[in-house]
């Protein structure tokens, strides 16, 4: 059998409603180097098994940025609702298998995990999509609507993901991690079969996904699966200005 051709988009809009231009901030750039958004391009290019990384961005101001470093970019031209449905159209013009997606935020996210997801898919041809998620180690992590949880079913597909807890432990919903249930944060990265990233652009944002601000619940509520694999690598999305600064503080000397 050929080897499969993989590659990985990042979704880089200017815009955030809680860190508007994070990407290329120039604080996290005079302090650790490297603006967050070449931490997460040259991160995920020590993947093995794809072929190039892109980043796909309505903002001039990134797609200059990635292209000073160095790296690929493409600009983009719809209004979406996710960093999917922005990642579908760069993907309409590839050759490709499967299509990796990591958060233009997730500046931890490593080549080993962009792996992973493509192995996931590769070996499981019942998933159209297939994510990574990592054991909750806190009580913190837990009620933090940024932490996304994740339960899946016996054969390790998504059942649901949500900022809050889930599963809710009715009759002792103390934390205890390992003991009567095990707590899931996902990760911020995931991988697509190129037909169905393609089909997932015709699908209508659902109700869930609109409120919960997720964008894998669209394929959930299309009765879609979502293969999840657990990992012990971790990796911290920059959702607030609390996570910007832990992250300039881990990597201020690299």
């Amino acid at each position: 059998m050929s080897k499969s051709k993989s590659v990985v988009i990042i979704p880089a809009r200017y815009d955030s409603s809680r860190l508007q231009g994070k990407l290329i901030l120039q604080e996290v750039k005079d302090k650790t180097g490297k603006y967050i958004i070449q931490h997460v391009y040259e991160n995920v290019k020590y993947a093995k098994r794809i072929e190039k990384v892109i980043v796909a961005t309505d903002s001039k101001r990134i797609y200059d940025v990635v292209k000073d470093f160095g790296g690929t970019a493409e600009m983009t031209t719809g209004e979406y609702h996710s960093g999917t449905d922005r990642i579908a159209e760069v993907a309409k013009m590839l050759d490709t298998d499967f299509i990796v997606n990591v958060q233009g935020d997730e500046p931890e996210m490593n080549g080993a995990m962009v792996d992973l997801v493509i192995d996931v898919l590769e070996k499981d041809d019942n998933a159209v999509m297939s994510t990574l998620a990592n054991r909750i180690e806190s009580a913190e992590a837990l009620k933090d609507p940024n932490c996304v949880k994740v339960v899946l079913d016996n054969d390790g597909y998504a059942l649901y993901f949500s900022r809050s807890q889930i599963p809710y432990v009715r009759d002792n919903n103390e934390f205890v991690q390992g003991k009567s249930i095990e707590f899931l944060r996902h990760l911020g990265i995931y991988g697509y079969r190129k037909d169905f990233l393609l089909k997932y652009g015709s699908l209508l944002p659902s109700k869930l996904e609109m409120a919960e601000k997720l964008e894998q619940l669209r394929a959930l509520s299309n009765g879609y699966k979502i293969k999840v694999a657990i990992t012990d690598y971790v990796s911290g999305g920059i959702n607030t200005k609390n996570d910007l600064m832990e992250f300039i503080e881990r990597h201020k000397n690299d």
